[in-house]
This record gives C-alpha cells, sequence and structure tokens, in this order.
C-alpha cells in the first residue's frame, strides 16, 4: 500500500466526487488482495501480486481518473467472468468498466469482478 501522501498527491486534481470513488475501489481491492501491491508506474494507481510476477503479468486491475468518471481497468479482463456485462473494450485482453458516480456505482459487482481478476494467474487460468 502507498504511502498516504502519494494517494493524496495523486488524487490532488481530481474532483472530490471521483476522489471518492478512486478510495473506494482502494478499499474493495485490498479487502479481497491484501498482499496486493501498489504502484503508480505510468500516472495510474496499479495493482498486482509481486510473488506473481509484474504489473502486467500479475496484474489484478488499475485505477485511471479521467475528466468525468474513473476507469477501473482490467489487464486479463477478457479472460474475467463478467455475469453482468459491466466489461467493455476491444483490446486483445485488457476491459474496463466506466464510473462516473458513486451513488450509482455497482460496488457489489465491482467487487466480484476485483475478486476474481486477484486470483487470474495467466500461467495457469482461474483458480
Amino acid at each position: 500500500m502507498l504511502p498516504i501522501h502519494q494517494i493524496e498527491n495523486f488524487l490532488k486534481f481530481a474532483p472530490p466526487q471521483l476522489q471518492d470513488i478512486v478510495l473506494e475501489l482502494r478499499n474493495i481491492i485490498f479487502s479481497v488482495a491484501p498482499d496486493a501491491a501498489e504502484v503508480v508506474p505510468w500516472g495510474d494507481l496499479s495493482y498486482f501480486h509481486a510473488g506473481r510476477g509484474g504489473i502486467i503479468s500479475a496484474g489484478i486491475c488499475q485505477i485511471e481518473i479521467r475528466k468525468d468518471h474513473v476507469r477501473l481497468a482490467f489487464i486479463h479482463g477478457a479472460f474475467l467472468p463478467d455475469p453482468h456485462g459491466l466489461l467493455r473494450g476491444t483490446q486483445k485482453a485488457k476491459r474496463f468498466i466506466e464510473i462516473d458516480s458513486y451513488e450509482d456505482a455497482p460496488w457489489d459487482d465491482l467487487k466480484e469482478l476485483i475478486l476474481s481478476a486477484s486470483k487470474f494467474d495467466p500461467r495457469a487460468g482461474i483458480k
């Protein structure tokens, strides 16, 4: 988990309503993957299992702040179960969800997706 000053720096230009979404996503990520590493490699928050590999090979998800929404991206999203049809995108493997309102976010469904992503190992498939 990054020190709070780094998270504050990451959030300093984001509108308050988007900051709340980011903070809730972080809470969910660490509740389902307490051992996740948190880094800011490309201007976004990235989460991965350091014991399994790097940011991409062991990636769980990324939190990206856009102008009017937060994008929760899954580098291996095409391989995750998505029973509620939330994931979007056409890249080979990466999929994402755009969240523009804390109140309207499907928090339980997002938690399921993050949990699935935290269990996914591209070397072995979904465990």
